[in-house]
């Protein structure tokens, strides 16, 4: 999967800003920017559609390539699991579910849960330019604090949401997401010390609750950076014009930083898991240092020596996420 927002989705967005003054979209994207560094929920600062359409042109497109590199790891990890229905809970402008039709194009039913009607309602303006699935996704305005049932589905998804929920009601809202997850259950933050804590918390519970844990970790232990760093990868996706007037940038590209975490149904068949590499590989003369996340749960500095060439040639192909 290419963090390159699909063509369908493009078009869209091009279309939605047909007329709308770049100006008025630049500050109302601004404002978000500062509420987003901030730890300020979304609902803080969407007021109007023109708030909504501003967060789209600066966040969807991280939020997309964010959610594609995570579930291009779903696939890999779980490469039979097909589903055929998904839970976009907290679905915003509906990011997320775009990338899971592409990584499983026969999913059919999609739900999408927020309490905010303009992103919905954005949402729904955006999927009529995509795939039969996304153009049927029904729409329903949820409180994810708020007691179920929701509807339930192979594939739940909850991305950038737990950021929004205070912090004594998301575990709640994590047991209800896995109560409705039938196979796999994605759960993406922002790659921050604070997106990092939310995804460990929710970690604990999902493996209390017989979750099993399969990516980033590829073990079930607990996890080996607390209190030395935190678990965070990074995925580089393309600025169109709007978005980089928008976010008053002149490069063309943006490195988007996520946490996340893929847990899975004892039923889903998985492959084996890998040692994860958790930092961007170091090479100097001696060969390529990689900081793993080992099979046992441990921390591990491995170097791959210059000498041995195949180890060497695979060792280069090889980046910030990647298993060894």
């Amino acid at each position: 999967m290419t963090p390159d927002l699909p063509a369908g989705l493009r078009a869209a967005i091009d279309r939605a800003l047909e007329g709308v003054p770049r100006k008025g979209l630049a500050e109302r994207a601004a404002r978000t920017s500062r509420a987003y560094r901030a730890g300020q929920p979304s609902s803080s600062v969407i007021r109007e559609a023109d708030d909504a359409l501003a967060y789209a042109l600066t966040r969807l497109p991280a939020t997309y390539a964010a959610c594609a590199a995570v579930l291009a790891e779903a696939v890999r990890r779980a490469p039979d699991f097909a589903p055929a229905s998904l839970l976009d809970a907290g679905a915003g402008t509906g990011a997320a579910s775009w990338a899971a039709v592409d990584a499983w194009p026969g999913l059919a039913a999609l739900t999408w849960l927020d309490a905010s009607p303009l992103f919905l309602a954005l949402a729904r303006q955006l999927a009529a330019a995509g795939p039969a699935a996304l153009r049927a996704a029904q729409a329903q305005r949820a409180d994810l604090t708020a007691p179920g049932p929701w509807t339930r589905a192979d594939l739940v998804i909850a991305s950038y949401a737990l950021a929004e929920i205070m912090a004594d009601r998301q575990n709640s809202t994590v047991i209800e997401l896995w109560t409705v997850c039938d196979g796999l259950l994605v759960l993406v933050e922002p790659g921050t010390p604070a997106g990092y804590s939310r995804i460990l918390e929710a970690r604990k519970t999902l493996v209390d609750l017989g979750a099993v844990v399969i990516a980033p970790c590829p073990h079930q232990a607990g996890c080996p950076l607390v209190g030395e760093d935190w678990c965070h990868f990074s995925v580089r996706l393309p600025r169109s014009r709007d978005h980089r007037l928008a976010k008053g940038a002149e490069v063309p590209f943006e490195d988007e930083r996520y946490s996340y975490l893929i847990a899975a149904r004892p039923a889903v068949g998985i492959v084996s898991p890998r040692p994860r590499i958790l930092a961007p590989p170091r090479t100097g003369k001696p060969g390529i240092a990689l900081k793993l996340c080992g099979l046992d749960g441990a921390l591990e500095h491995r170097l791959i020596p210059r000498r041995d060439k195949v180890a060497y040639a695979a060792a280069r192909r090889l980046g910030w996420g990647d298993v060894l």
